[in-house]
């Protein structure tokens, strides 16, 4: 009987140097699409999920991540004593119970593989999740819900995966496809950042995985004997692929629109997605937008 995925890991670590100066002070993940910091989508879809136990692989300055999920006892009697109940009830969401939180600090930049390997102790012997805050998808169903119905019948490890333009390929990692189910592929091989002449295909590694513990085994094993991967870092890509021929890895094809909320554009791309969504501001900001393209037509 495969076990219910109720742990997750989620790498927070990174100093954010694509969003300086505003990084100098505030952690990336906590700065806001819309009203709602980046890792409270995470948490959401997480919840959705059936996610129970959240493991933030932190590092120095991220004190105000930590802050943000405590409760607020002065802003909530503020809110309560004003009568704005809504605002309560939105506030409260954002708490998270005493001991479903745990923080541990990765001391070196060493990659992704490394930041999950920090939380090991914490996992045990039993399947989990891993969110990249920085990937943001929108969807009806949320993503990592998705594969977690999908794992009930597959089991193994499964990773998200988007078909990405050929040029592209060199910035993610890249499945080598066996078997097309559909919504699934089964994978034969995994390539962590591949030349465009070396890429497999164009299906991309997305921000979410569900992974057994055997992953965790290679990456302790790859970290011994100082097998380190693509631009020297502990890879997580190379963990998952030593399971292709042991558990099984796939590859699931989600549905909904991701954005990387690790650069600029797409961080920006995203605020005007989510903002168009919200019926209470999609008109005003539509409005806003057809005056700007038409002032910018008018310039040229």
């Amino acid at each position: 009987m495969k076990r219910k995925v109720t742990k997750a890991v989620f790498p927070v670590a990174g100093l954010g140097t694509r969003f300086l100066p505003a990084t100098k002070s505030i952690p990336k993940e906590i700065m806001t699409l819309v009203d709602r910091p980046l890792i409270q989508y995470a948490i959401d879809e997480a919840r959705a999920a059936g996610i129970k136990e959240f493991i933030f692989v932190t590092s120095r300055g991220k004190g105000a991540l930590e802050d943000y999920f405590d409760h607020s006892p002065t802003l909530e009697e503020a809110l309560r004593s004003a009568g704005k109940d809504e605002l309560l009830a939105i506030l409260n969401r954002t708490d998270m119970e005493s001991g479903a939180i745990a923080y541990i600090r990765q001391h070196k930049p060493m990659g992704l593989g490394h930041a999950v390997w920090c939380a090991r102790r914490l996992i045990a012997n039993e399947p989990f999740a891993v969110i990249l805050p920085d990937d943001v998808i929108a969807a009806e169903t949320p993503c990592l819900q998705q594969m977690a119905e999908a794992y009930e019948e597959t089991g193994g490890n499964m990773v998200a995966t988007m078909e990405v333009p050929h040029e592209k390929t060199k910035a993610y990692g890249i499945l080598d496809v066996d078997r097309d189910l559909g919504d699934r592929v089964l994978i034969k091989g995994m390539v962590e950042k591949p030349t465009v002449e070396e890429a497999p295909s164009n299906l991309a590694v997305i921000g979410r995985y569900i992974l057994t513990p055997r992953v965790l085994h290679n990456l302790d094993q790859n970290l011994k004997h100082n097998r380190l991967g693509a631009g020297g870092e502990l890879q997580l890509t190379d963990a998952i692929a030593e399971e292709i021929n042991g558990q099984g890895v796939y590859g699931y094809r989600f549905k909904g629109q991701r954005f990387d909320c690790g650069s600029k554009a797409g961080f920006l791309q995203a605020t005007v997605s989510f903002a168009m969504a919200r019926p209470e501001l999609r008109d005003e900001f539509m409005d806003y937008l057809v005056d700007l393209v038409a002032m910018r037509e008018a310039a040229q």
